[in-house]
């Protein structure tokens, strides 16, 4: 024996809404939870079934005092379908109006833009000119570097980057002569600390360089003052 196929969504809301519609009264969710079941509809799913239908307008609810009551009339789904069938019927003779429009507009599109060899012919040209723009673009960029305000903006990150590396250098040195007058007994603890942080003897300001430095060693400038 086969098993028995259970209700689609659809067919429950049309179950409920016929309880709503044979009774024409109003109901608690309680309420609707046991008749559900006569109707086929059990009792788990009643609420959101009753829920789907409020959700479309199908069914009223309305809170009074502290119960929330559900109700359906035959006459407030006509209407709900009646007004439903106008907005439809409005969308579609909207659509209706902006497809000719748009079938208007292609065909004032296609003025001048028939197929001829003249038409083809520009349109090679317009390629030529798109490809050889594409390449001289690709041609400057190569020459980027060399550009002035580039050249210009290298020398300042420089500057700044070496203005910056002595400051540090200020800095160390005077915590340097801080922890040698506080720990005067540390000296060799210290001198040994500062030698595996790479504070050696020969630890000194840096001098501005004169040249501007290979590329690379600027693209490590300009992300280091960043």
């Amino acid at each position: 024996m086969s098993k028995k196929r259970g209700l689609s969504l659809e067919e429950k809301r049309e179950r409920m809404l016929q309880i709503f519609y044979d009774s024409q009264d109003f109901y608690l969710l309680k309420e609707l939870e046991k008749l559900g079941p006569r109707k086929g509809v059990i009792s788990q799913s009643v609420k959101d079934v009753v829920q789907s239908l409020v959700d479309d307008d199908l069914v009223s609810k309305d809170k009074i005092g502290t119960s929330v009551y559900f109700w359906s009339l035959p006459s407030c789904a006509g209407n709900q379908l009646r007004n439903v069938s106008k907005k439809l019927e409005s969308e579609l003779q909207s659509s209706k109006k902006r497809h000719v429009e748009l079938v208007q507009q292609c065909e004032s599109l296609k003025i001048g833009r028939e197929d001829s060899d003249a038409r083809e012919e520009a349109l090679s040209e317009l390629k030529a000119i798109q490809e050889k723009y594409n390449k001289l673009k690709d041609e400057m960029g190569q020459y980027a570097d060399n550009d002035p305000a580039t050249f210009e903006a290298m020398k300042e990150a420089i500057k700044v980057a070496h203005e910056a590396a002595n400051r540090w250098t200020d800095n160390i040195f005077t915590l340097r002569q801080w922890c040698s007058n506080n720990f005067p007994q540390a000296k060799e603890q210290l001198e040994h600390l500062y030698n595996e942080v790479g504070i050696t003897d020969d630890f000194d300001y840096l001098e501005l360089p004169a040249v501007i430095p290979h590329k690379q060693v600027q693209e490590q400038i300009l992300e280091a003052t960043r």
